[in-house]
């Protein structure tokens, strides 16, 4: 069968550009120009018995525009049952990719995504907190994204045609970032062998955020709190002061209060920092947040990596949805990103996810609301593995801490939200949740 066009419609020659009278004739690859069509065209072979195809790909219309379709084959038979020919019909896909990304898009804030209620909140203040030039403290656990909230506030503020600099406070020497922070004087110090600025004069007319603020040795929190007073920076080795005109974003997943109380951080650079806080939630506690992230990654490194991955296996979410991920969104990414590289086929399969995860060593008591047991004699019950065994699930366990503390407490919800590391309002929710009350 030579796979020529016979006739066209209206609607297929608005797509490709073609009118009928000049696509009869030619071979269909040639009108269509899909990427089905270079590497795995269903009509090459002949088959006696041919199933209907449908598949998602793109075309090539006339004014070489890339266009999202669904492909959709089925064949055309005489009074013998013979095949004579293919029905094609071509469903042009923009309009809801176009919908698909509106909807994303007001589930997100720059590049920060999700839907859930302590999300929006987040999302509902972040404009207003960017129109300011006051010091923000923003905290979570570890991959919870406070770089990406950091950089949003830049990117919605009046800085920011100015400089975003970044500064991990623990990846450098006290001596080291001291230089880093403020800059150096040619012959300041052995080895000072030129002028160096310094990221806060780098960052004049910009934001600086100060990432892993609890790591900041003593000395440095003085100067910090000089200049937070002040806004002019001294490099080393120099008597003469900068104005540097500089909003300072710090973060942190540390428990700075307690910090204060034992004497490693400063408490007058706390409250001049603390001016503004944002509190970032962890993933385990953002209801309907892991559905969107997962499909967000998905579709970002199906482009990526060239993919055509339709979403995840129902065994697979299972999973995911058990799994407390203790490095929270950084750590979907990840995973996501592994199970894109090595899956080829069309859904994501338990086999595609790290193993760690199949084995169940991701150990609890790395999850912050359980790092204190409530009652110390089941610390072993407690802080035990993920166990497919007992098809335990972390809804059913975070239950059963919930009815452990109100037993323990009397009943007293207030010190019962103190024992798990949670708000009142917090916990109040996951009764409603759970059906406690």
């Amino acid at each position: 069968m030579d796979r020529k066009v016979i006739l066209m419609n209206r609607a297929l020659e608005a797509i490709t550009g073609f009118a009928n009278n000049e696509a009869r004739g030619l071979p269909c690859y040639h009108v269509l120009r899909s990427r089905l069509c270079v590497k795995q065209c269903p009509l090459r072979k002949e088959q006696k018995e041919f199933e209907p195809i449908s598949v998602e790909s793109d075309i090539i219309d006339r004014d070489r525009q890339l266009i999202p379709v669904s492909i959709n084959i089925a064949a055309v038979k005489d009074i013998e049952n013979k095949v004579v020919g293919y029905l094609e019909t071509i469903e042009d896909l923009r309009a809801i990719r176009e919908l698909d990304a509106k909807m994303s898009h007001a589930y997100s804030f720059s590049n920060i995504i999700g839907r859930s209620p302590q999300m929006e909140k987040i999302y509902q203040i972040m404009p207003v907190l960017a129109q300011s030039d006051s010091s923000v403290l923003i905290t979570g656990e570890t991959g919870t994204g406070k770089d990406l909230v950091a950089e949003a506030l830049h990117q919605a503020s009046n800085r920011s045609k100015g400089p975003f600099i970044k500064v991990n406070c623990g990846a450098l020497p006290e001596n080291l970032l001291e230089s880093e922070l403020f800059g150096h004087q040619k012959g300041a110090f052995t080895g000072a062998t030129e002028n160096k600025p310094g990221r806060f004069r780098l960052a004049h007319n910009g934001t600086l955020f100060l990432t892993e603020i609890g790591d900041l040795p003593l000395t440095l929190q003085v100067k910090l709190l000089t200049f937070l007073d002040d806004q002019v920076i001294y490099p080393l080795g120099s008597t003469a002061g900068f104005q540097a005109n500089v909003r300072v974003v710090a973060g942190t997943h540390r428990n700075l209060e307690q910090m204060v109380s034992q004497g490693r951080f400063r408490s007058d650079l706390l409250f001049r920092l603390n001016v503004v806080r944002i509190h970032l939630p962890p993933l385990r506690t953002r209801e309907g947040d892991l559905q969107l992230l997962l499909d967000h990654f998905l579709h970002t490194l199906n482009s990526r990596f060239q993919k055509k991955i339709s979403g995840f296996s129902k065994n697979t979410m299972q999973i995911l949805f058990q799994y407390p991920f203790p490095g929270n969104v950084r750590e979907l990414r990840n995973i996501v990103e592994y199970a894109a590289n090595i899956c080829e086929s069309r859904y994501v399969e338990p086999e595609h996810l790290p193993t760690y995860i199949l084995e169940n060593k991701v150990i609890l008591s790395t999850v912050e609301p359980i790092e204190s047991p409530v009652n110390p004699g089941s610390q072993r019950e407690n802080h035990s593995v993920v166990s497919s065994e007992k098809h335990e699930t972390w809804t059913n366990m975070e239950k059963q801490l919930i009815m452990n503390a109100l037993l323990s407490s009397g009943g007293r919800r207030n010190e019962a939200a103190e024992k798990l590391g949670w708000g009142r309002s917090t916990l109040w929710r996951k009764m409603k949740k759970y059906d406690l009350n």
